[in-house]
């Protein structure tokens, strides 16, 4: 027996298969070999055709069952990660209004901005633990308020994941997690936010049918067993946006344990059991997958859009070719701290963390004498590793007591310069695991079917791969740390 996951990336799709008994890996696939084209009708608009989703989700599917001949009785039932925050909109048909406005799209931040000052600041952190900022539910509000022939056909309003789930089962369902994500989940009242809703002028009526995170949401219908391949009746178990999913797939589910991600951008997501927040303008605050009205998991999200893609561009244009493996080998030649040199990698847009502030990155102390391209490579990576720091802090500040971290098999973890920067002056041990969001999802949907009696013993086949753990010489890195700080502040003055 065997259970399907979908990954529903902005730039691929991802289908796993795994053995319901163990968990146990059996084959990954991608759909496409190349991105999915993300359209951008004006500056800081992203926009993606939600069918393209379901077409590669669909030639998957046809992948995994072709790979492995299986017959239909073997498939058990689904589970489906997705990208965060983005915006679908289908009419009475169940057909899509318009292109999907996917999470990077920034056209409804003032809209985001005004709906936070109209309904009330203390309102908003107390009971939403954000503000609306540009996430779904300002997202639907421009339609309506930039597209009103558009907003008078809708239906109902829904995640990437939603609609995967829609065309699988015909049925339009959602989660407390992802209308959380959405800013759309009263955590007070354990319900829709209903008052912030009014204050859009939204209609309750838009929002989907609410099914628990780990449950039978729906299950497959004649026509979307038709169009994958899937057998017709079998359940989705499981829907969750990609970060907290990606935080399962790791078992971080409970507070002190975090999960973190270093690729273009990185992304620190901790699990904390306080149903509050006081850094609303620098992270953001979501019910995490096994979130309860009687047990607060709230997963908090702090993300550095500048982090791996800092280390590309120097590979890609200081480099003449070297390897990133050459350029670590070079970097570990140096002194903790880069003999004084030090990079802000802060040079990917505004970054959250600094308060949507966004002026570049820098490289500081530069002596011509001393710092050679060894020197810059060190610096580069510990910068990221101090911006990572910097944003545990933020999150420790927040109620965050860090105890763990595990993170994927990322490029800059694999870096030991980065990892033991970050295990030293956080004082965590990092494991890294090899797993993948929709090996994750496929497992949670075992578990909640009842295969597992924990996602602990879901995970239990996924093999810590590498593991660092805090140095011996913290004075060294502190003292590091302290100057790359004191940098950062004149940056922000």
């Amino acid at each position: 027996m065997y259970w399907i996951g979908f990954d529903i990336g902005s730039s691929s799709i991802k289908v796993a298969l795994i053995a319901a008994d163990t968990g146990a890996v059996v084959d990954l696939v991608q759909e496409p070999s190349t991105e999915i084209p993300i359209n951008a009708p004006a500056i800081g608009w992203a926009e993606q055709n939600p069918e393209l989703w379901w077409t590669y989700a669909c030639r998957g599917v046809q992948r995994i069952l072709s790979n492995n001949n299986l017959a239909d009785h073997t498939i058990k039932g689904i589970g489906i990660s997705y990208q965060m925050h983005g915006l679908v909109i289908v009419d009475k048909n169940l057909k899509p209004i318009r292109p999907s406005i996917i999470w990077c799209d920034s056209r409804a931040v003032d809209t985001g901005e005004k709906l936070f000052q109209s309904a009330g600041k203390e309102k908003c952190i107390d009971r939403l633990l954000n503000i609306p900022g540009n996430f779904t539910l300002s997202k639907l509000k421009w339609v309506k308020d930039n597209e009103p022939e558009n907003y008078q056909r809708i239906y109902k309003f829904m995640l990437p994941g939603d609609y995967i789930a829609l065309r699988l089962s015909g049925e339009c369902t959602t989660t407390p997690s992802g209308l959380s994500e959405g800013i759309l989940w009263d955590f007070k009242e354990h319900q829709i936010a209903k008052w912030l809703l009014e204050e859009a002028g939204i209609d309750p009526s838009l929002v989907p049918e609410i099914r628990p995170s780990f449950s039978e949401q729906c299950r497959v219908g004649k026509k979307g067993a038709e169009e994958s391949g899937l057998p017709e009746g079998i359940p989705i178990m499981y829907r969750a946006g990609d970060q907290p999913n990606n935080a399962l797939a790791l078992n971080v589910m409970e507070p002190g344990q975090v999960a973190a991600t270093g690729g273009t951008s990185g992304v620190v997501y901790a699990v904390s059991g306080q149903q509050t927040t006081q850094e609303h303008t620098r992270i953001n605050s979501f019910a995490h997958v096994n979130h309860t009205s009687d047990t607060a998991r709230i997963g908090k999200l702090l993300c550095i859009n500048g982090t791996g893609i800092q280390y590309g561009w120097i590979k890609n244009e200081l480099t003449q070719g070297l390897s990133y493996d050459h350029m670590n080998q070079m970097a570990e030649k140096v002194a903790i701290g880069s003999d004084g040199l030090s990079v802000l990698p802060f040079g990917n847009g505004a970054e959250r963390m600094l308060e949507n502030r966004g002026k570049g990155s820098r490289i500081l102390n530069l002596n011509f004498n001393v710092h050679k391209k060894s020197h810059l490579f060190r610096a580069a990576l510990e910068g990221i590793a101090f911006a990572f720091v910097y944003g545990m802090e933020i999150l420790q500040n927040d109620g965050v007591d860090i105890g763990s971290i595990k993170a994927g098999n990322d490029n800059l973890f694999r870096a030991g310069i980065f990892s033991k920067t970050v295990a030293t002056l956080s004082n965590s041990r990092i494991d890294m695991v090899e797993t993948t969001g929709a090996v994750g999802a496929a497992r949670a949907a075992a578990y909640a079917y009842g295969y597992f009696a924990n996602i602990g013993e879901a995970t239990s086949t996924d093999a810590v791969q590498l593991t660092y753990e805090p140095e011996n010489n913290i004075n060294e890195y502190q003292e590091a740390y302290h100057i790359w700080k004191d940098a950062l502040n004149e940056y922000m003055d």
